[in-house]
């Protein structure tokens, strides 16, 4: 499985907590981790400061815990633990999948399983709501999707249209058609 990990494992950029303005760039590749930064301020001393750039083997980084407690503060301690599990080669093949592949595979999901699976990471949450993924299964469990429900869903979201009965769906469509002839009717005078 590792061989299907190759040139760029993670990358990730960042500004550095306040009061600092440098600018950060973590990327681990299939052999090394390399830390890049800017460094931004007004103050003469900095002026002819040039960018930095440090490349260190896995087991460096894994060593190195200034370097480690620097990325913490810039990235945030999620982000260490999962650059320190790339080095330890316990790489996390689902955050990888290709997000066409992950609607793909969502798309075959049942609705309970949908829900239980945007639990497992803010990934799957985003996928898992996206207007993407709910404009698909509405079409799916839909008979008929009238042009007035495609200007409502981009108001609300399919996942919204999906999840509201066909009595309030109605109504809403119907507030909808009356706010745009109002608006019509508005413009012409």
């Amino acid at each position: 499985m590792a061989s299907l990990c190759h040139g760029t494992l993670f990358e990730i950029r960042a500004q550095a907590p306040a009061p600092s303005k440098d600018y950060h760039q973590l990327l681990v590749t299939d052999s090394e981790v390399i830390w890049r930064w800017w460094k931004i301020s007004l103050r003469s001393e900095f002026r002819n400061v040039y960018p930095g750039e440090q490349k260190n083997s896995y087991q460096d980084f894994l060593d190195d815990n200034p370097q480690q407690v620097h990325v913490g503060v810039i990235f945030g301690n999620e982000v260490l633990k999962y650059v320190c599990n790339l080095c330890q080669h316990q790489f996390d093949y689902l955050n990888r999948i290709p997000e066409g592949l992950l609607m793909y595979i969502i798309s075959f999901l049942e609705l309970e399983d949908i829900a239980r699976f945007s639990q497992t990471s803010r990934k799957f949450e985003t996928a898992c709501n996206s207007d993407k993924l709910w404009e698909h299964i509405v079409s799916r469990y839909c008979d008929t999707i009238t042009p007035e429900m495609k200007a409502l869903a981009l108001e609300v979201g399919w996942k919204e249209i999906f999840f509201t009965n066909k009595l309030q769906l109605q109504k809403k469509i119907r507030r909808r058609r009356q706010k745009v002839e109002e608006f019509a009717d508005y413009m012409t005078i």
